[in-house]
């Protein structure tokens, strides 16, 4: 519940941040039809916005998953392990949010670097934005080249991620940051742990995103609510419309987290336990 308060609390500041935009977008509007002018607005601005909101947005969901890695890994612990072995009482849980955070944040540095990196430079390159084939031959082999390496770089963040999956679980037993990192990277690469984690990790990612596309289609309806009842409220008609774009998918991560992440972090919490070494006593 405090998660989805603080989601609440952070798509509210984004609102407030985004909303002189939405205002200067609405006086142009209406500028350009008491001249009569088409109007079509440059959504560069809007997109500006939007990515310096996404960090707040991933903070909230770190925050959220931690938690959520926390508590999944604790209840895997004491149903696999005898009584008490988890810990008791608030403090042992509070205590593991913070590195499940930071494991989610470096993995993230390790991860995601190199498919953007990739996909900047071959759209620097080779980008259908270019009024010109230079610097490169449209059609060449260079250009091919060029065109699909953000499709390997993505293939390598995919395998990077696989062997990761199970830093925030590790992080949730009580390693450090970087020790859970390097844990998740030896067990991954083994030959018993990297087809318990492909066939744990392929049925669950389809699995998201076929609750993600059904329940953002079941969540359609909201547009024209949302539209209809944002624009008289507020006056503002760029405000609304993009607020009843936006309500479906939001319903549908709103929902698609809630029915997935509890199962996916209980899941590998317990394959991590399941593959780590035994714990050596004397």
């Amino acid at each position: 519940m405090q998660f989805y308060a603080k989601s609440g609390r952070g798509r509210a500041t984004g609102a407030v941040a985004a909303w002189p935009l939405f205002t200067r977008m609405r006086n142009r509007r209406a500028w350009y039809r008491y001249v009569e002018d088409p109007y079509l607005h440059d959504s560069t601005d809007l997109a500006l916005v939007a990515l310096c909101a996404l960090p707040l947005f991933l903070l909230l969901l770190g925050i959220g998953s931690a938690a959520l890695q926390s508590v999944c890994s604790r209840a895997a612990a004491e149903t696999d392990g005898p009584p008490g072995t988890a810990g008791t009482g608030p403090e042992p849980l509070r205590a593991r949010v913070r590195p499940v955070l930071f494991v989610y944040a470096l993995r993230g540095l390790i991860v995601w670097p190199l498919p953007i990196a990739v996909a900047a430079w071959a759209d620097s390159l080779a980008g259908y934005h270019l009024d010109t084939p230079l610097p490169l031959e449209r059609g060449s082999w260079p250009y091919v080249l060029v065109s699909a390496s953000p499709a390997v770089a993505l293939g390598v963040a995919v395998l990077l991620r696989l062997a990761l999956s199970l830093a925030p679980a590790a992080a949730a037993a009580g390693l450090r940051p970087w020790a859970a990192v390097r844990r998740s990277w030896s067990l991954a690469w083994t030959r018993t742990g990297a087809p318990r984690v492909l066939v744990l990790a392929l049925p669950l990612a389809a699995v998201a995103a076929g609750v993600l596309r059904l329940a953002v289609q079941a969540a359609l309806p909201l547009r024209p609510v949302v539209r209809e009842l944002l624009e008289p409220a507020t006056g503002n008609f760029f405000a609304a419309y993009y607020a009843g774009i936006l309500a479906p998918v939001i319903v549908g991560v709103l929902v698609t987290a809630a029915l997935v992440l509890p199962v996916t972090c209980t899941a590998f919490a317990v394959l991590h336990d399941r593959l780590r070494p035994p714990v050596r006593k004397g």
